[in-house]
């Protein structure tokens, strides 16, 4: 058991997982404080550090790419203040976030977590409903519906579209895009059934930000989508429906023999070619589920397919 409490927050690990709740000082962050406690499971870590200075330091978590839709969906360009994943650290006490380090670190090594992308994510993001009123418009998010209201802020011509309201189903990527230099950013929702080149500041399915206090929430809108959306890297939908049914050299010898003789032959009969069929069916049996067994493992299979593939293959044994 590890912790360490800042006035940023305070991190706990327990061995499988690192709890972080946002600090209550006023310099923490408004996406910080609203995306709330977070529990980050030791598969999702690919890494950890603790950056010394002069008159403070910090803890940096380093999560595996596509365990989180947060970082999924603003790309690695989430702006500090707003970023859940590092927690200032004072000078005295330093030594704890060396010690908290080590911990995690050693954990990472004997689980043997690997660094590799996830083809599925490991954190849920953020709660909804969830709302948020920056930039140009405020954005709600439901679970299953997209709402976009405008502002006084709002170009005119966008404006006269009024409000957008648009299913998660519909929605083909999320782009974010944190401002820059002089470029305002935005948080687009691209539609496949219509698709624009529209610049975000006249695109109805856009929200303008311009880097203003408020405006990292609307990365928070961005992530309750993603997370409801396919993963990137997930597997084809269709690989499991080709390995579930066994193969027809399996059917046992039963099943091609009418009436009352299947169940002397599934008993064994009499004779030894009903006992050599019977005992290659078995073998068959167990080397199919073992095949399923090794796909569920490896994750393939989801619980539920797996499930359904091994009951199928029972009733057809």
């Amino acid at each position: 058991m590890a912790e360490i409490i800042q006035k940023d927050g305070t991190w706990t690990f327990d061995g499988e997982a690192v709890r972080i709740v946002p600090g209550r000082d006023k310099g923490v962050g408004l996406a910080r404080v609203a995306l709330g406690e977070l529990v980050v499971p030791l598969q999702a870590l690919s890494g950890i550090a603790f950056e010394a200075g002069r008159r403070s330091g910090r803890l940096r978590l380093r999560l595996r790419e596509g365990s989180d839709p947060l970082l999924q969906a603003v790309g690695g360009q989430l702006p500090d203040a707003a970023d859940p994943y590092q927690l200032a650290v004072e000078v005295d006490r330093s030594g704890v976030a060396e010690y908290f380090v080590d911990e995690v670190r050693n954990a990472l090594l004997l689980e043997q977590v690997p660094s590799t992308p996830c083809d599925r994510y490991l954190l849920p993001g953020p709660t909804v409903p969830l709302s948020a009123s920056a930039g140009d418009a405020t954005a709600s998010f439901d679970g299953e519906t997209i709402r976009l209201e405008w502002n006084w802020k709002t170009e005119e011509s966008k404006k006269s579209a009024g409000t957008q309201v648009f299913s998660v189903a519909d929605v083909d990527a999320v782009e974010w895009l944190w401002p820059g230099g002089l470029e305002n950013g935005y948080l687009r929702f691209v539609i496949a059934k219509a698709p624009t080149k529209a610049p975000p500041k006249y695109d109805p399915r856009a929200v303008e930000i311009y880097g203003f206090k408020k405006d990292p929430l609307m990365a928070l809108v961005a992530a309750a989508v993603t997370a409801r959306m396919p993963h990137p890297a997930a597997p084809p939908a269709t690989a499991p429906a080709a390995v579930a049914p066994p193969p027809a050299t399996a059917a046992p010898a039963s099943a091609a023999l009418p009436g009352p003789a299947a169940p002397a032959a599934a008993a064994g009969g009499s004779g030894s070619g009903s006992g050599s069929g019977s005992g290659s069916d078995h073998d068959a049996l167990l080397r199919r589920l073992r095949e399923l067994g090794e796909l569920h493992r490896d994750g393939i299979l989801t619980d539920e397919e797996f499930t359904v593939a091994k009951q199928a293959l029972l009733r057809h044994f």
